[in-house]
């Protein structure tokens, strides 16, 4: 597949749109949190080490906060398979690949639009709970860059998907 026949205008739309939404989010997460990253300081359950958490969160200690905002944020960009009443492949790489986006953009973000933080404080040292960094950034935001864009090559390579499979709740109007 030539990248020529790539949608780029829908591509360009989708990124922009999750990227809007993410600067949003980022601005809740900054009032939510404050100075005080990976809600450190909110009054909830923490989990702070586990075998789990290394292999799954990147060694991140789990909140009950995360344990709620990482479905919510999946369930809302899996909305469009129920309004539409579709579901293919592409459009849940798509659906995954603007999850990626929109967690990367968020957490760069909080960091640099936070009062707290800014430019100067975004390193290892002072986002502890980024437990591992290449080149300057978190490890989450290559690893996750790289399967976004073979997502969204993947979704995004053909304005055909007809090959989709109903949900079953009756036709879209």
């Amino acid at each position: 597949m030539r990248i020529s026949s790539m949608n780029w205008k829908a591509l360009f739309l989708t990124v922009f749109w999750v990227s809007l939404m993410a600067v949003f989010f980022a601005q809740v997460e900054i009032q939510i949190e404050g100075g005080a990253g990976w809600a450190t300081s909110l009054p909830t359950w923490r989990l702070e080490q586990h075998w789990l958490l290394d292999i799954f969160w990147g060694g991140r200690a789990m909140t009950g906060y995360h344990a709620w905002m990482f479905p919510f944020v999946a369930m809302i960009f899996h909305l469009p398979f129920f309004f539409l009443h579709t579901w293919n492949w592409r459009l849940q790489a798509r659906a995954l690949a603007c999850i990626m986006l929109f967690w990367i953009v968020e957490d760069f973000l909080w960091f640099i639009l936070n009062p707290a933080f800014g430019w100067q404080r975004f390193n290892a040292l002072d986002a502890f709970w980024h437990k591992q960094w290449w080149w300057g950034a978190p490890k989450d935001y290559w690893t996750f860059s790289v399967v976004a864009i073979v997502l969204f090559w993947y979704s995004f390579r053909s304005s055909d998907l007809s090959s989709t499979t109903s949900l079953g709740f009756g036709q879209a109007s």
